[in-house]
């Protein structure tokens, strides 16, 4: 009985034990949530003057092991500063080659990373490489893109990020399918707003300079005008109306002035010569129209937006 009721108070004790270490190691993550430059041994000991040295050193490097520390020096000191929740996630229940190319993929940002430069950054065979971001898929750590600079591509990025528009081609892109009637669309409706505009001139009474004047248009009142017809299922950015008031400038329908307040203004006018053909060829507006040459996979001769516009 006696034997009994002492290993029932050792579990007791054990039980308080790592109670009160997890109850710690709350404390310690939200200090360092309040502290994002980070933390160290001085501000835990001041925090936490209970905690004795070898239990701060334990609970420390569980957390680091954890994955919920960076650390770096400064000033001579250590400093642990809290890393954000997602690469806790996959440190905490990833291996070595899972946290290489996860970091590699990070680095790449929003434009993402093809297989190819993730496979020479890592050093690791393709078959190894494939299976572990198959695994990275699955987790929805990160995800594959279909890249419109080379139809049969894949890039690959964080999974919570929105892919950048030399990825996705943008508005102007669906599938990596060129929506060439949608920008025919676009670029009718901003000519026909600017084309009212100008109309209100025959009704100014202000004079030339004010008639002028009244003729024209910001990219914002444009946008606006657009977004509230609902012609588009994808939401149009301003800088998405830009390009098409600027193909209009470049077929010489429109006009374009910079403001007193730095902004650009555009009014519709007559134009003199028919416009060139380049512009009503889908290199006009295409995103990735500055990576064109004649090698790789951004070329002329592999474009097969150019293929049918030809046809």
């Amino acid at each position: 009985m006696e034997i009994e009721a002492s290993t029932s108070k050792e579990r007791d004790t054990t039980n308080a034990d790592i109670n009160s270490y997890e109850t710690i190691e709350q404390k310690i993550l939200a200090l360092a949530q309040t502290r994002p430059k980070g933390i160290s041994d001085k501000d835990l000991s001041t925090e936490m003057p209970e905690l004795q040295p070898v239990q701060r050193a334990q609970i420390i490097n569980k957390l680091l092991s954890q994955g919920h520390f960076d650390l770096f020096k400064q000033g001579g000191s250590l400093l642990y500063r809290l890393k954000d929740p997602s690469k806790a996630k996959i440190a905490k229940g990833a291996d070595n080659e899972e946290k290489i190319v996860y970091t590699i993929i990070e680095e790449a940002g929003n434009k993402g990373i093809w297989i190819r430069d993730i496979r020479f950054k890592s050093n690791l065979m393709p078959t190894q490489l494939n299976k572990i971001l198959k695994s990275l898929e699955i987790k929805k750590f990160i995800k594959a893109v279909k890249s419109v600079a080379a139809s049969k591509k894949k890039v690959y990025m964080l999974y919570n990020l929105e892919p950048d528009t030399s990825v996705t081609g943008g508005a102007w892109y669906q599938d990596q399918d060129f929506e060439a009637e949608f920008v025919d669309v676009l670029n009718q409706q901003c000519y026909r707003f600017l084309e009212n505009k100008r109309e209100q001139m025959n009704s100014c009474r202000g004079g030339p300079i004010m008639a002028r004047n009244v003729t024209f248009a910001s990219s914002k009142e444009v946008w606006k005008f657009i977004s509230d017809l609902g012609i588009s299922k994808v939401k149009l950015s301003v800088e998405d109306l830009e390009m098409i008031l600027n193909t209009l400038v470049y077929d010489g329908k429109v006009e374009r002035t910079l403001s007193g307040d730095g902004s650009t203004l555009y009014r519709a006018v007559e134009p003199l010569l028919s416009p060139p053909g380049l512009i009503k060829s889908t290199c006009g507006i295409c995103p990735v129209r500055r990576n064109c040459c004649d090698v790789g996979d951004v070329t002329p001769t592999k474009c097969q937006y150019i293929m049918e516009w030809l046809e």
